[in-house]
């Protein structure tokens, strides 16, 4: 692929997190794609969909390709506290949650669940059970909190009336974009339509000319969502259910929290009442105390911190004399012996180093693509699928796609630039750390993180990061030896 930085442009950086610029006042948006295009399109022939024999799934059947994303350590410790007297029990099969035959054929055949994950038994009856409290869960990375809540909008959802019942907020498109793609999949046999509302490159049609949004499942970005919303064209009147995914960004001060309060500011107008899911990795104590504001009487769920370190991912330093050192071990280290691995993505801290660092691994023929905040929406979208569809094996990002990127072939995560604090450089982003680490060895695969350092800065965020986490972080003993990188990939179980 051409380098990207022939996407880019060349205006100011905007500090925002993730890399993502700030959404401009709307003057376009895009044309509806909702989930109801021909290869999606069920909502006609709700009545005609074949439901399954639902004893004849087979889900135990050994030919039966099964999804395995769903693998999980069994001591995770997970802490849930309930509010009222409402009771709610463990679900160990899907069966237990009462859920519509045609959401049964979409885990088991669309997406090939075989059960719930530990975080999905305990959550998915607090979300489904009446009176719908309020959720505020924190789970760990891999462990099918996207399947939590985009289950709960398809099962709230009336797919007769055609009106949103179900809203979906995303921190990137990327995630707004992934997370659209399984429900899709998930609610194929439905009939339920869904409308994605993000940032567009291209088919665009002015505002004044759009017709209201008669989907019932909107997902898509904060800001996106506040024009939308203000251009009345996005009706909450009959919303069930509010979605925040990476809460805790999208509620951060240094994150969405203006654009998110402004939504909820709209849709106090509409006054429906609607259940309130929150869902992300981490949560700062910050936005701890803003959610125990907003959220009066739901539930809550936790993982324990130790479970968060996410120590299924061996974790490495590797010493580095200087920035071609950094670049020496990439190519003729790391990517010499991960070549049969599976996948990479090399994470940066800026737009100028990403593009750079793209530069020097081409020169060096080496073929990897880049994204960053700053690449056409278009292309941004195109460079994801290649990736998603194996057809290229290394990504080189700045957080943009730290967080909630599901790729399962990812074995190895590099931090050519570890994160930090935007208004305290000298202090580590210790949750952006564990958003990207947890790129690798999804769903319980086994991954490794090489962290490259090569200045006394570098040194001294990692060692906070190992405080921060009550870890310690293994070194490579020489970043020229190649026996060093291999037994490093053995005890990480990759070779």
């Amino acid at each position: 692929m051409a380098d990207s930085s022939s996407s880019t442009n060349s205006s100011t950086v905007t500090q925002r997190w993730g890399d993502v610029e700030d959404d401009p006042q709307e003057v376009e948006v895009e044309e509806s794609t909702s989930s109801s295009t021909p290869e999606n399109n069920n909502s006609s022939s709700t009545s005609a969909v074949e439901l399954p024999n639902l004893d004849s799934l087979a889900i135990d059947d050994e030919n039966t390709k099964k999804n395995d994303f769903l693998d999980e350590p069994e001591d995770t410790q997970i802490s849930a506290v309930t509010s009222g007297d409402t009771l709610y029990s463990t679900a160990t099969k899907f069966e237990d949650l009462n859920l519509s035959p045609e959401l049964l054929k979409g885990l088991y055949i669309e997406m090939k669940f075989t059960r719930p994950s530990k975080i999905q038994s305990i959550s998915l009856p607090m979300i489904l059970t009446p009176p719908y409290k309020d959720l505020v869960a924190q789970a760990h990375n891999g462990s099918g909190k996207t399947t939590c809540f985009v289950l709960g909008m398809l099962s709230r959802v009336d797919p007769n009336l055609k009106e949103v019942q179900a809203l979906c907020i995303c921190p990137t498109r990327e995630l707004a974009i992934q997370n659209m793609d399984v429900l899709k999949k998930m609610g194929k046999y439905t009939g339920i339509t869904s409308f994605p509302a993000i940032p567009s490159g291209s088919a665009r049609i002015p505002i004044p000319r759009m017709a209201e949004i008669k989907d019932q499942v909107v997902i898509g970005t904060p800001g996106r969502i506040r024009d939308l919303m203000s251009s009345k064209k996005l009706n909450t009147s009959h919303l069930k259910v509010l979605v925040f995914d990476e809460a805790d960004h999208m509620l951060d001060d240094d994150g969405f929290k203006d654009d998110s309060l402004k939504i909820r500011k709209l849709m106090e107008k509409d006054k429906a009442r609607y259940q309130v899911l929150l869902f992300s990795a981490t949560f700062s104590d910050t936005v701890r105390n803003f959610v125990s504001r907003v959220v009066k009487d739901g539930n809550q769920m936790f993982v324990k911190k130790e479970e968060l370190t996410l120590d299924v991912v061996k974790q490495y330093k590797v010493n580095c004399p200087n920035e071609q050192a950094k670049i020496d071990v990439i190519r003729d280290r790391i990517f010499e012996l991960g070549e049969k691995l599976g996948q990479t993505i090399i994470f940066v801290k800026t737009r100028e180093s990403a593009n750079e660092l793209h530069k020097k691994l081409g020169d060096y023929g080496y073929g990897c693509t880049t994204i960053h905040g700053a690449i056409e929406k278009d292309f941004r979208d195109k460079i994801v699928k290649e990736f998603r569809d194996g057809l290229t094996k290394v990504l080189i990002s700045t957080d943009l796609l730290a967080r909630g990127f599901d790729q399962s072939q990812i074995n190895l995560v590099i931090n050519y630039n570890l994160p930090s604090k935007r208004d305290y450089p000298s202090d580590p982003d210790c949750e952006v750390y564990l958003h990207r680490c947890g790129r690798a060895g999804r769903f319980g695969r086994k991954g490794a993180v090489f962290n490259l350092l090569s200045t006394d800065r570098e040194h001294m965020l990692l060692g906070k990061i190992e405080k921060h986490f009550g870890t310690h972080i293994v070194e490579v003993p020489d970043w020229k030896s190649n026996e060093d990188f291999e037994q490093a990939l053995k005890a990480a179980g990759l070779l």
